[in-house]
């Protein structure tokens, strides 16, 4: 099934546990911290050890500043709509524009009967939904004239619109039958099916194919809806971007209550599905049409043209300019010969790139620099646990500043954070970047071929580095050991990273990635 071009957020999922409210609000600030994009949580309010979902959901809100919010799901015959959307509107309200709406149809009916809600059949708790959700959205209409009036078989609503929410909140369905995955293709914004209950990926592209033609004959595009799935655990990176690039899932989902998954997801995992799911769609996407690859239409006259030349650089001149190496070394051991490196085609001097084009080789420098500021930080920790200016205290408040971090804090679990880093960021390059530019330009093989060599090498260093952690974590005179081999690590690294930005940064311009 398509990718539908939706751009990519990781979420977590909390139980909402009373008895463990203060850990609930922590691990959601954690979330916002960790640079995920939504909080969520189930909602059960027949659950007596459940705080109640709405009420946490606005305290959440109060306690943080940019993450969004919702429910996973919201049970609609305990939350009568008309109600529901000013509930949901004040909360988007207060939230600044950050809370989305998620919806099921109930399913646990003795439990929902026990609240004093009316038992429903499957067939009539979907016909309450489909009555359900054009309430809510008349309701948040306070354009529209006159007041909200429905008489329907579930519901019947006469009520004055408002208050209209910050932003246009989403109304997402919990789907798995036919009959709701119609339902979501006619009037939803967002899929949010569950994996386990899923049983089988595939399910995934059946859904998608129930949804999208029941969205075309509404008349809605299919990409008007957007894909989500809760984890039932935690998948590599690849797993994940293959089921964003087959299933067009744009929203993963991972239900977690430690600290520590919760920031590798934030903090590897998700940069890592970023970067193969850009990687692959920039690579597959179709070239403008001839009108656009012309000189700028805008440029009428001379003066335009001339403006228009002189923003565009040529080959020698790359806005995207590689690091150069610097030359030091820090050990004396060499992993290979730099003299043998090969270099790729001389460049056209007259070749002029887009703004577009060059942001290709951009986005290489930046993962680089990403790693090259990260692989400082991690030296620096090195030396200040070698010369006792840090007690585990201070480390780990200064860790917690740092883009990858681990919750309970050791030199050792930093060190592999990074080095699962490189070794994804090495595999997205050798699984997708380096064949799309063989097929480009096959006189650059030479030059990709001698980089994943690189690769391996590095790699075989990662394996050292972890060989001179597990004598350190034994044995704290390991650290010496463990200094060289990160020497070597950031001798062998850098003067990679130098060589790769030399020889790809301008085939990327003219090829993509």
């Amino acid at each position: 099934m398509p990718d539908y071009g939706h751009e990519l957020l990781f979420s977590v999922s909390f139980v909402p546990s009373a008895h463990q409210a203060d850990t609930v609000v922590a691990l959601s600030q954690l979330a916002e911290r960790a640079g995920l994009d939504l909080v969520t949580f189930s909602d059960h309010p027949y659950q007596p050890t459940f705080l109640d979902t709405w009420t946490l959901l606005g305290y959440v809100a109060a306690a943080t500043e940019g993450i969004r919010l919702a429910g996973n799901v919201h049970p609609l015959p305990l939350r009568p709509p008309a109600m529901l959307a000013q509930a949901a509107a004040s909360l988007d309200i207060l939230s600044r524009g950050r809370f989305e709406l998620a919806l099921g149809t109930g399913g646990y009916w003795d439990a929902i009967a026990s609240m004093g809600a009316q038992r429903l059949t499957p067939g009539q708790a979907v016909d309450a939904l489909e009555e359900a959700i054009p309430i809510i959205r008349a309701a948040w209409d306070t354009d529209a004239p006159g007041t909200i009036s429905h008489h329907g078989e579930h519901y019947q609503v006469t009520a004055p619109r408002g208050p209209r929410p910050a932003h246009d909140i989403g109304i997402w369905l919990g789907a798995y039958k036919p009959r709701m995955l119609r339902v979501t293709g006619r009037l939803a914004d967002g899929w949010l099916p569950s994996l386990p209950y899923l049983q089988n990926i595939g399910k995934l592209g059946e859904g998608n194919a129930v949804i999208d033609e029941a969205a075309t004959e509404a008349g809605r595009s299919p990409r008007d809806i957007r894909r989500l799935l809760n984890l039932g655990e935690e998948l590599p990176a690849a797993h994940l971007a293959e089921i964003a690039l087959t299933y067009g899932v744009s929203v993963f989902i991972l239900a977690v209550d430690d600290p520590g998954r919760l920031q590798r997801f934030a903090q590897e995992t998700a940069p890592a599905v970023r970067e193969l799911v850009a990687a692959e769609r920039t690579r597959t996407a179709p070239p403008p049409p001839p009108a656009q690859r012309a000189a700028p239409s805008t440029a009428t006259n001379a003066s335009d043209l001339a403006a228009a030349s002189s923003a565009a650089t040529n080959a020698s001149n790359l806005a995207a300019t590689p690091t150069p190496d610097d030359g030091v070394r820090l050990t004396d051991v060499r992993v290979w010969d730099e003299t043998t490196r090969p270099t790729g085609p001389t460049p056209d001097p007259t070749r002029h790139y887009t703004p577009a084009e060059q942001a290709n080789g951009r986005h290489l420098i930046d993962v680089h620099d990403h790693l090259r500021a990260e692989l400082a930080q991690l030296r620096d920790l090195i030396d200040q646990v070698a010369s006792g200016a840090i007690d585990a205290g201070t480390a780990r408040s200064h860790i917690n500043t740092m883009t990858m971090r681990q919750n309970n804090w050791t030199l050792g679990a930093y060190c592999e954070s990074y080095c699962r880093l490189v070794t994804m960021h090495h595999t997205a390059e050798d699984a997708m970047v380096f064949p799309h530019l063989r097929r480009a330009e096959p006189a650059l093989t030479p030059v990709l071929d001698r980089l994943q060599e690189e690769h391996h090498a590095i790699h075989k260093i990662i394996e050292r580095v972890d060989r001179a952690l597990v004598s350190f974590v034994g044995d704290p005179d390991g650290l010496g050991h463990l200094r060289e081999t990160v020497d070597l690590l950031t001798d062998s690294l850098l003067s990679h990273l130098s060589y790769e930005e030399r020889e790809l940064v301008e085939p990327l311009a003219r090829h993509g990635i």
